[in-house]
C-alpha cells in the first residue's frame, strides 16, 4: 500500500452467457384452463413473502418499484446467490399451464422446475415473462419460481400469474407435525429458529413459523429467522408444515424467546475516523488537522508482523516511543482517539503469519494494552488474507477472542466490494462472522477501484445497499440494524483507477451516511486531504483541486 493508492480489489465478475431455452409444451391452453391465477400472493399485496421463499433469506417486498398494486418483490442477487424464489402449488396431471410475471432487473428468470422457463434483462422497467408448460401423466405439484443472476444486482417481480385448474385431487392428508423447535440464536431485533422435518404421503412443500397467531414467515427448510422484532419483548413461536395441496399440520411444540435489549438498532457505535499513516505520504501534524476541521477520530495504518507473530507498526517501527505514538499523543491531548488498522493491501501480515486464531488474539491484546484502545480495525485484503477462507477464519475468531476479553472493545472488519455490494469472499467473510458467532460490530467497505466509473456516489450507495442486504439475510436483522453495522471507507480524489471523489460527492456520501444512520465513515487519507490538480495519483495530495483537509472536515460531519 505503499507504494500504490491500491486498498482493494475485487474478482471481476463472470460474464453471462446466453442460453437457449426450450419451452415445452406451448400449446394451446383449454377454455376451462384460463379460469384463475391459482398462485397465492401473486402480487405480494399481502406485504409478507409467504407461501413464497427465497434462497438465502434474500427476498423480501417492498413498495417501490411496483408493475401493480403498491407491493412488489425484490431478490438481492449475491455473487453466490441468484436469491431464487418459489412457491409450490397443486395442479392437475396433464394439463397445460400458463406462467406470466412482470420483471425488472438484469437477467430475470421466469419458470418452472425442471419445466420451461424464460428470461430478460430489463434493468430500468418492468416487461412481462411468459411460458406454457405440462404437467406430467402423474404430476400433481408444480414449484414455480423466479430468481436473478448471480453478481447481476437487485430484481423485482410482480403480478406473477399460473393460470390454469387447481389441484390438490384424492391428496387431503396433512404432513406430520413438526418436532423439536428450539432457539438457536437472537439478537435485538430478530430471533433463529430451527425443528425437526415433517413427513407427508406426497411431500411438504413449505413450513409456516407463527408468532403467536400471526403467521410472520414461511420457508423451505427447516431452519428460519424471524427479523424485525422489538426490543426486550418476548415472543412464542410455533411451526405448521405445508403440503402441495394446502394440507396444514398441527402446530410443533411452542418456544418463548426474549430478544436482546436494542440501543436503536445495532451497536450504538459511531466513528468517523479517517485513515492517518505516520509511513508514508509527508504526514501531517494531527493536532493541526484536527484544530482545522474537528474530527476526533483517526484510523492509524497500519499494524504488520515485524516477525514471529509480532505487531509493529508498519511491520518494522516498535508499538511504542516512535513517531506513531506521538501521534497517537497528540491526538488524546487534543481531546481524540484512535483505532489501529491491523493489514491492508500489502506486507508482512499477522492474520497471515500468526499459527493460530490465539497467537492472533495475543498479538492483537499486545496492542490493546499498548493503547488501552476503545476498538480495533482489521482491514483484511489480498489472497493472503481477504481470499483465504482459513485465514478468514483466525482472524474472526481472533476478533471473538479479544471481544470477550475486552469488555466494551468495538471490532471492525474492512474489506473491497463491489459497485452491487460484497463479492463471493466478502459474502464469505459475513457468513463465516456469523457461523463463528463473532459479534462483529462494523462491516466496512471500501467503494473504490471498481475498475472505472463516473458515478461514485451512486456506486458507493449501490455497494452499501447490498452490503446491508446480505447483512439481513446472513444476520436476520431489520433495515435499521443492518445500517448500524455498516462502514464506508472511500477514497478521497483520485483512486487508482482515476475515479473522482470530489469534495461535493464525499459530501454527498456523508449526507448519505448520516440519513441511514450507518456506524463508521473513513477515507483514505488524510495524508493526501490536501490540494494538487493536475497532480495525478500521488501519496500526499488529491489530485484534484481542494482546500487542505476539506475531506477531514466532511468527514467530520459525520454522526451517524
Amino acid at each position: 500500500m505503499r507504494d500504490t493508492l491500491r486498498r482493494s480489489r475485487h474478482r471481476l465478475l463472470a460474464l453471462v452467457g446466453s442460453a437457449a431455452l426450450a419451452l415445452a409444451g406451448a400449446i394451446a391452453l383449454p377454455g376451462t384452463a384460463q379460469a384463475a391465477n391459482i398462485l397465492t400472493n401473486p402480487g405480494f399485496e399481502s406485504g409478507s413473502l409467504s407461501p413464497w421463499t427465497c434462497t438465502g433469506n434474500l427476498g423480501s417486498v417492498v413498495s417501490s418499484p411496483v408493475h401493480g398494486g403498491s407491493k412488489a418483490l425484490q431478490g438481492a442477487v449475491t455473487d453466490s446467490d441468484n436469491a431464487q424464489c418459489t412457491q409450490t402449488v397443486a395442479v392437475q396431471p396433464n394439463t397445460t399451464y400458463s406462467l406470466s410475471g412482470w420483471v425488472r432487473g438484469s437477467y430475470v428468470y421466469l419458470g418452472v422446475n425442471g419445466g420451461a422457463s424464460t428470461w430478460t434483462t430489463s434493468p430500468s422497467a418492468y416487461s412481462q415473462l411468459s411460458v406454457s408448460f405440462t404437467t406430467g401423466a402423474s404430476q400433481t405439484s408444480a414449484q414455480i419460481y423466479v430468481h436473478g443472476w448471480y453478481a447481476q444486482g437487485t430484481y423485482y417481480a410482480d403480478d406473477i400469474s399460473l393460470d390454469g385448474p387447481g389441484g390438490g385431487g384424492g391428496d387431503t392428508q396433512a404432513p406430520s407435525t413438526p418436532t423439536g423447535l428450539t432457539s438457536t440464536g437472537k439478537t435485538s431485533s430478530s430471533v433463529s429458529l430451527k425443528w425437526n422435518a415433517s413427513t407427508d404421503n406426497v411431500g411438504v412443500t413449505a413450513y409456516d413459523v407463527y408468532s403467536g397467531s400471526n403467521n410472520v414467515l414461511s420457508v423451505s427448510g427447516t431452519s428460519a429467522t424471524v427479523s424485525g422484532l422489538s426490543p426486550s419483548t418476548a415472543y412464542t413461536f410455533t411451526v405448521k408444515a405445508r403440503d402441495a395441496a394446502g394440507n396444514t399440520s398441527g402446530a410443533s411444540n411452542s418456544v418463548s424467546v426474549t430478544t436482546d435489549a436494542g440501543g436503536g438498532g445495532g451497536t450504538g457505535f459511531k466513528q468517523a475516523a479517517p485513515y492517518l499513516y505516520e509511513g508514508w505520504g509527508d504526514p501531517p501534524n494531527p493536532s493541526t488537522v484536527m484544530s482545522a476541521t474537528g474530527v476526533k477520530w483517526f484510523t492509524m495504518a497500519f499494524v504488520l508482523d515485524s516477525g514471529g507473530c509480532t505487531p509493529a507498526w508498519d511491520g518494522s517501527r516498535a508499538l511504542t516511543g516512535g513517531v506513531d505514538q506521538t501521534a497517537i499523543n497528540q491526538i488524546r491531548s487534543a481531546g481524540g482517539d484512535i483505532v489501529p488498522s491491523f493489514g491492508g493491501w500489502q506486507g508482512s501480515k499477522l492474520g497471515a503469519n500468526c499459527s493460530s486464531a490465539s497467537a492472533l488474539a495475543g498479538a492483537i491484546q499486545k496492542v490493546i494494552d499498548a493503547y488501552g484502545l476503545k476498538a480495533v480495525d482489521m482491514d483484511i485484503e489480498n489472497t493472503d488474507e481477504f481470499e483465504n477462507e482459513a485465514v478468514q477464519a483466525k482472524i474472526l475468531t481472533a476478533l471473538k477472542t479479544v471481544k470477550a476479553n475486552n469488555p466494551g472493545l468495538k471490532t471492525i472488519v474492512t474489506f473491497g466490494t463491489t459497485t452491487t455490494g460484497p463479492t463471493y469472499y466478502g459474502n464469505r467473510l459475513i457468513e463465516q462472522a456469523q457461523s463463528l458467532g463473532a459479534n462483529i460490530d462494523v462491516f466496512t467497505i471500501m467503494p473504490f477501484d471498481f475498475g472505472g466509473g463516473s458515478d461514485m456516489y451512486g456506486n458507493t450507495v449501490n455497494a452499501a445497499e447490498g452490503l446491508k442486504a446480505k447483512l439481513k439475510s446472513t444476520f436476520g436483522w431489520d433495515d435499521a440494524t443492518a445500517y448500524a453495522h455498516i462502514g464506508i471507507s472511500g477514497m478521497n480524489g483520485l483512486s487508482d483507477q482515476q475515479e473522482n471523489t470530489t469534495p461535493a460527492i464525499w459530501t454527498q456520501i456523508k449526507d448519505w451516511s448520516n440519513a441511514h444512520h450507518i456506524a463508521r465513515l473513513a477515507f483514505w487519507s488524510v495524508n493526501r486531504d490536501r490540494p494538487c490538480p493536475g497532480g495525478g495519483v500521488v501519496s500526499n495530495c488529491s489530485g484534484i483541486s481542494q482546500n487542505n483537509w476539506q475531506f477531514t472536515s466532511i468527514t467530520a460531519g459525520f454522526t451517524g
